[in-house]
């Protein structure tokens, strides 16, 4: 493995484990895997950057069998993992199973979630007509972070809606029935839902967005998710309407927020907009975090040769 690719794949591993643990389980997770961490001080209060430094020094073999275990795709992977091509990258990954009758509604509702960091998967707009549109399904069941079941008459007795309900309660995903005249069932009836009827399609994706963020199975992705998307803007009115999100959210992460502020920095789109930079420090306020401030190089002054010495 070449270093670049190492350093790639350590940051890979790292947002995983930040995402998904906390330190001391991250030190649990290092110990079955016999990695060397005693003694070693993060050089920031990060979890991402104590993972990452930890590995630095560990052989290539043992990085890689921690990517499988966790995973996450590389070059060197031997397994074939079924491709799920239609995740916009970084996003939160939500699987929506609806009706087809409901299909519309169900795209405009997709289309909303994209504003709080959600790429949803809906079969009918994502599936290209020439792939084996079970393998995709199956491929979107296996990848996603978290299944919104749009509830109505008829769900009840579909196969593959039932099905999907099945596969998100065997992986232990966090479920959101949206209630559309139909209240939860079965596995799921110990679910309240979010009631859909009489709402518009932005009140349902809000709604969505809320229950994901505050799940303890999911609200670390969710929250390193919207950090990702406003790092990587490039668009300003985009970027401000993230931010006013994030900040709406009860608590995030110092270290997801200081990873966000070097993003910000290294993003010339985001550092030179001053109406960005005043949301962005409003919302670090908010959370009592460091405001970010950018240090201008000053050029360096030119002198005429003629000067007497």
């Amino acid at each position: 493995m070449r270093a670049i690719e190492k350093i790639e794949l350590l940051e890979k591993i790292a947002q995983e484990l930040q995402s998904r643990m906390t330190f001391s389980e991250i030190d649990i997770f290092f110990d079955a895997h016999r990695v060397k961490y005693a003694g070693i001080v993060p050089s920031a209060n990060s979890k991402r950057i104590y993972a990452k430094e930890v590995l630095a020094k560990e052989s290539d073999d043992l990085i890689l069998k921690i990517a499988e275990e966790l995973e996450i795709l590389h070059n060197f992977s031997t397994k074939s993992p079924r491709e799920a091509t239609f995740w916009k990258p970084g996003f939160f990954r939500l699987f929506l199973t609806h009706l087809a009758s409901f299909k519309v509604q169900t795209s405009h509702l997709q289309s909303v979630l994209k504003r709080y960091a959600i790429s949803a998967f809906v079969a009918h707009e994502d599936i290209e007509p020439s792939r084996e549109w079970q393998q995709e399904i199956e491929a979107g069941l296996a990848t996603m972070d978290a299944l919104a079941a749009i509830l109505m008459d008829g769900f009840k007795e579909s196969n593959w809606c039932d099905q999907e309900i099945g596969v998100a309660v065997g992986r232990d995903v966090l479920i959101i029935p949206i209630r559309k005249g139909m209240d939860p069932y079965g596995f799921i009836g110990k679910y309240q839902g979010i009631q859909g009827v009489n709402k518009t399609v932005g009140e349902v994706a809000e709604q969505v967005f809320i229950t994901i963020v505050k799940s303890p199975k999911t609200r670390s992705k969710m929250l390193l998710a919207l950090c990702n998307a406003i790092g990587q803007s490039t668009d300003i009115d985009e970027a401000l309407d993230k931010v006013t999100i994030l900040k709406s959210v009860d608590a995030v992460p110092e270290d997801n927020l200081e990873n966000l502020k070097d993003r910000v920095k290294d993003n010339s789109v985001l550092s030179e907009s001053e109406k960005f930079l005043a949301s962005f420090n409003g919302m670090l306020a908010k959370f009592r975090v460091a405001k970010l401030v950018l240090v201008e190089t000053k050029a360096e002054e030119e002198w005429d040769d003629d000067i007497p010495f």
